[in-house]
């Protein structure tokens, strides 16, 4: 049985989930004809290798009682290039505005001819040509099914299920944080302040919610569509973005009684890419309230095609990226 060596480096909320995952779906991995044997992780403090695998159930005890991974200041980019592994877990936050740590990490495993699976949506939102053309140029594989949908396929749902069909435009909802607010807007007839605040008391929205509610998330995993699926050559400023804040219960309620629902809709199509709030009919696959994420894909053979799932949350996005590792590396 082949043995494919892994970093995870970012070891927050999904890098815990990947953790866990992989503890809890050994054996599936390992009916597909390969394990997984995790032999450096880093958090935004401190790092941890061992060459012989670590262990996983330890390290996140170790996480969970004192913040940290190890007592070593050890970097997620020293690992990269200094361990010898096969694959990179990136799951460090997302950064809109320069690419971040994630952007610096990727180039370094590329360098080093490791492949990637990542999470983190801003370098593949801004430098996504130059990204896949490097996996290329050092013979890495790139997969990142996680940073559009989190439990809900899209990325694969095209490239294999949907393989020989054009594509002729992707609508979707694709911040949950958003379509809560939006959502509980209406059923309490209540403003934007207020329901903000409750979804941050639940936990669906961050302290600061201005990736989600200004659109940018969505802007984010629409490039990343229009570059992955249409084949476009586009980065997060050329999204024509409008976020869900001057939404007023009034608005809801007279779209309502008119038979529409207001959603925060990223769309691809024309070679234009939106996301802003839309009108919906209540009967549209895409009137879908609560924190589901919904995908509508217009093809030419297929038809209509609605996919819907959790776009966020740890566990589920660790399903993503499981299922980037198994489509990776299964026997075939």
């Amino acid at each position: 049985m082949k043995t494919i060596r892994a970093s995870i480096i970012g070891f927050g909320s999904v890098g815990r989930g990947v953790a866990r995952t992989l503890i809890q779906k050994e054996d599936e991995i390992k009916k597909a004809g390969f394990e997984v044997k995790v032999v450096g992780i880093a958090d935004s403090s401190s790092g941890i290798v061992d060459p012989d695998g670590l262990d996983l159930e330890e390290i996140l005890k170790h996480k969970d009682s004192t913040g940290r991974v190890s007592e070593e200041r050890l970097s997620g980019i020293e690992i990269i290039e200094n361990i010898e592994h096969e694959l990179v877990i990136e799951t460090t936050p997302s950064d809109i505005q320069t690419g971040g740590v994630g952007l610096e990490n990727m180039r370094m495993a590329f360098s080093k001819g490791r492949d990637v699976i990542t999470s983190n949506k801003g370098p593949l939102a801004l430098r996504f040509s130059e990204l896949i053309n490097y996996a290329k140029a050092n013979g890495s594989k790139f997969l990142y099914e996680a940073t559009v949908g989190g439990a809900m396929p899209i990325l694969n749902l095209v490239r294999e299920t949907l393989a020989g069909n054009e594509i002729k435009s992707i609508q979707g909802i694709l911040n949950g944080t958003c379509n809560y607010i939006i959502s509980r807007m209406m059923e309490e007839k209540a403003p934007y302040e207020q329901m903000l605040a409750e979804a941050q008391e639940l936990g669906i929205a961050e302290t600061d919610p201005t990736y989600d509610v200004e659109g940018i998330d969505t802007a984010s995993k629409l490039v990343i569509i229009a570059n992955s699926v249409f084949g476009m050559d586009v980065n997060y400023h050329d999204v024509d973005v409008t976020g869900i804040t001057k939404i007023t219960p009034e608005a809801l309620m007279l779209a309502h009684d008119e038979g529409y629902a207001v959603r925060l809709i990223g769309e691809v199509k024309d070679g234009t890419l939106k996301a802003s709030p839309r009108l919906v009919p209540l009967d549209h696959p895409l009137a879908v309230g609560g924190t589901l994420n919904v995908a509508y894909i217009q093809t030419d053979l297929a038809g209509d095609i609605t996919v819907s799932g959790l776009g966020a949350g740890s566990i589920e996005t660790a399903s993503a990226i499981l299922s980037d590792i198994m489509s990776l590396y299964r026997e075939r």
